[in-house]
């Protein structure tokens, strides 16, 4: 191995099973701000998505001796912070105060400014319409868009049916829809007339 080529994640894994921190942390490092994100497109609070974060590295490494080194670590940390995120939300002293406009959305990596501007308008009417979503559509929204989970790993995850995962994720999309239409007015008009 080169000395300057960072090390597989399988081969990290392996050896923060063996108890080396330093592999450890080197997978905090990859998928932190991965974590964060999710954490808090379901929780919609910096200050719990970094609680969520925090224990969901604790859990993972306290679990890591469990986890299969073939699979992927990402999907495994995102599926523990996502649960921990809805966990939270589910718990009596939890509230959904909202994030000032603009928090929490990913910059946009458009060259042409003209561009930026527009796709990072459109990244904050979007992120604004998943906040409203309900806990139990944001939840599988999230893990379907932004982890690309399969519906039966959804289903595993949040312990519900794959029927009620599709149908969840049917109902978000159509609020999501409904939210959004202001914004694609047009251009919702002009693939209805493509379609007639």
């Amino acid at each position: 191995m080169q000395a300057n080529a960072q090390p597989l994640e399988a081969e990290l894994i392996a050896q923060a099973q063996s108890g080396n921190l330093f592999a450890f942390e080197e997978l905090v490092r990859r998928y932190q701000r991965r974590v964060y994100a999710v954490a808090l497109r379901i929780a919609r609070r910096h200050d719990v998505a970094d609680d969520v974060v925090q224990e969901a590295f604790v859990r993972a490494h306290q679990n890591l001796s469990r986890f299969d080194v073939a699979r992927p670590f990402g999907p495994w940390i995102c599926r523990i912070a996502a649960n921990l995120a809805i966990n939270h939300l589910r718990s009596p002293e939890a509230r959904e105060d909202e994030l000032p406009e603009g928090h929490g959305e990913m910059p946009s990596q458009s060259q042409d400014a003209l561009g930026g501007v527009l796709e990072d308008e459109a990244q904050r009417v979007l992120a604004q319409a998943v906040a409203q979503l309900p806990l139990a559509q944001r939840a599988v929204f999230v893990l379907r868009t932004s982890e690309e989970l399969s519906y039966k790993e959804i289903a595993e995850e949040l312990q519900i049916s794959e029927g009620t995962v599709m149908s969840r994720l049917f109902r978000a999309r159509e609020h999501l829809r409904t939210s959004l239409a202001p914004y694609l007015g047009a251009a919702m008009v002009r693939v209805k007339e493509r379609r007639a």
